[in-house]
């Protein structure tokens, strides 16, 4: 399956796992499509607080297998994963994006983007733009572009997230921090 077809075909899959994860006690973190080994993989990320036990991700994927063959949103086979988010965290609802604004991630564009990869600091949204500072420089990408993002906690911060969760949405969400000056001044 290429890029555009997972694309297009992602927002189906989270209307149909977000009310079956949600009665299931957990939230809807991340639907990712990828393709292993020649096989379709649907992974679907899911979180609560206190964290996801093996016991949880099983309850999903028992019930997220009757309303997949039902609705057969997915052409042709494929694997179900059912996992947590883990220290690679994926990003992809809006409120994650502003959530996770000045963490280290990497970013994975669409192939008509040019380059594709990018390793950098979530500065959050803009519109339908994601913020990305890659060393020094903000650089704007139309969400429609982007692929993939994952967070890249050490496991300081992932203790932390585990210990205090998640950090709120800002109050501010959507505006970008001014780039500071080399001696830390705002222009």
């Amino acid at each position: 399956m290429d890029p555009a077809q997972r694309q297009t075909l992602r927002p189906r899959l989270v209307e149909l796992a977000e009310p079956v994860v949600e009665r299931c006690g957990a939230e809807l973190i991340a639907v990712e499509l990828t393709n292993e080994h020649g096989e379709d993989v649907l992974r679907l990320f899911i979180d609560r607080p206190g964290g996801v036990s093996v016991a949880d991700c099983t309850r999903v994927s028992h019930a997220m297998s009757p309303v997949l063959d039902v609705h057969d949103p997915f052409p042709g086979r494929f694997r179900l994963e059912v996992s947590s988010p883990g220290m690679d965290r994926p990003v992809q609802r809006r409120e994650d994006f502003l959530r996770f604004s000045g963490f280290r991630a990497r970013l994975r564009l669409t192939p008509r983007s040019g380059r594709r990869r990018f390793t950098g600091v979530l500065a959050g949204l803009d519109g339908d733009d994601l913020l990305f500072r890659v060393n020094d420089e903000l650089r704007r990408y139309p969400l429609t572009d982007v692929d993939r993002v994952r967070l890249i906690l050490d496991p300081d911060e992932y203790a932390r997230l585990g210990r205090e969760g998640l950090p709120p949405v800002p109050s501010d969400a959507g505006v970008a921090p001014a780039p500071s000056q080399p001696d830390g001044t705002q222009p």
